[in-house]
């Protein structure tokens, strides 16, 4: 599910990987009044319940009670509470980091999302975290023009910033993922303004940083591994097309003049392995039919502007569809809806 701003909206963004439905929430217009922001309806410990809960697996049959029925729903009630009410927090530390790139006339987009449940899930069943100390469910992000525009809008919020700086930062940039992945990462802990958004104390959110490069690069390995039915976004696909993507990433790094990851080829080299991997693959005919079908979204998105947020569902057909939402609410309860089913 994913909240993307009109400067920001990349349809490659939207459509991440999985074998069901993929489905996204986004918004073409400003957040809403305060009181839309929903807050955590159930205890702390009923959070921590529910992660455990979701990192099992969850089977339905003939031989599933009621009463089991009702325990699941349960369980992904209160998980969407706890992912809802990161809405306001995101909001408000999207809206600082653009006020930084607006002081120092920086161009770039902006852009937000709350965790897909499928997302959340997989990262409780692979990591040794639980849901209420996930650092990603609330996650932004700021894509800048160029290299220099990232550095600048960091030392900017290091300097000041309204809410606290949780983990410490993660620079994939200066020195990248083995995969080729290129970002910079900061959690920030939301710091309440006034009485009514102390319930909102602690969220934890996201802030990823990167050039349009670096993020087209994320973008182009997301929208191939829903494409190809592969999940090359967590290494596991064909061998050429993670290939391709790790050698491209240093092309784009020599480029921004950013490190190189240890172990790549040098420029020569990749140049020509990248030449051969295409001839295998016909990776840039499949990138170009890839590009078409999103250049046919945002000319969607454009014609129906006059809705404030939309869920974008793309099927096992390919087939796409965009359904309309006035309030920020309604169209997160029928993601919810459908993620449950």
């Amino acid at each position: 599910m994913s909240f993307v701003y009109p400067k920001a909206y990349h349809p490659g963004d939207l459509i991440p990987y999985s074998r069901q439905s993929r489905m996204r929430l986004t918004t073409s217009a400003s957040w809403g009044p305060m009181t839309e922001y929903p807050r955590l309806a159930y205890s702390m410990k009923a959070v921590r319940k529910a992660g455990y809960q979701l990192a099992k697996p969850i089977q339905f049959g003939r031989d599933t009670t009621v009463g089991q029925y009702v325990d699941t729903l349960e369980i992904f009630s209160i998980a969407n509470s706890w992912r809802d009410s990161h809405f306001l927090p995101m909001r408000s530390v999207r809206f600082s980091v653009g006020h930084h790139m607006r002081a120092l006339r920086l161009k770039g987009d902006m852009a937000s999302r709350p965790k897909r449940m499928a997302s959340i899930r997989r990262k409780l069943r692979e990591s040794t975290t639980n849901m209420d100390t996930m650092n990603d469910i609330g996650g932004c992000r700021a894509i800048m023009a160029d290299i220099k525009g990232v550095r600048s809008l960091l030392a900017s919020m290091r300097e000041k910033f309204p809410h606290e700086i949780h983990t410490g930062e993660f620079n994939y940039i200066d020195e990248p993922k083995p995969d080729g992945y290129r970002s910079h990462h900061i959690v920030f802990k939301y710091r309440p303004k006034d009485a009514d958004t102390v319930a909102f104390e602690g969220r934890r959110i996201e802030l990823q940083v990167r050039t349009r490069l670096q993020h087209s690069w994320a973008t182009a390995v997301e929208a191939v591994g829903l494409f190809q039915g592969q999940d090359l976004k967590h290494g596991k696909g064909e061998q050429d097309w993670l290939r391709l993507f790790q050698l491209t990433s240093a092309e784009f790094a020599h480029v921004e003049q950013c490190p190189v990851h240890i172990g790549v080829p040098g420029h020569n080299d990749r140049v020509r392995e990248l030449r051969d991997i295409n001839e295998r693959i016909g990776a840039t005919r499949i990138l170009e039919d890839i590009k078409n079908f999103t250049h046919y979204s945002e000319k969607f998105v454009r014609l129906t502007e006059k809705s404030r947020y939309y869920l974008l569902q793309y099927g096992r057909d390919h087939n796409v569809t965009i359904e309309p939402f006035w309030t920020l609410m309604s169209g997160a309860r029928t993601l919810g809806e459908i993620e449950k089913k």
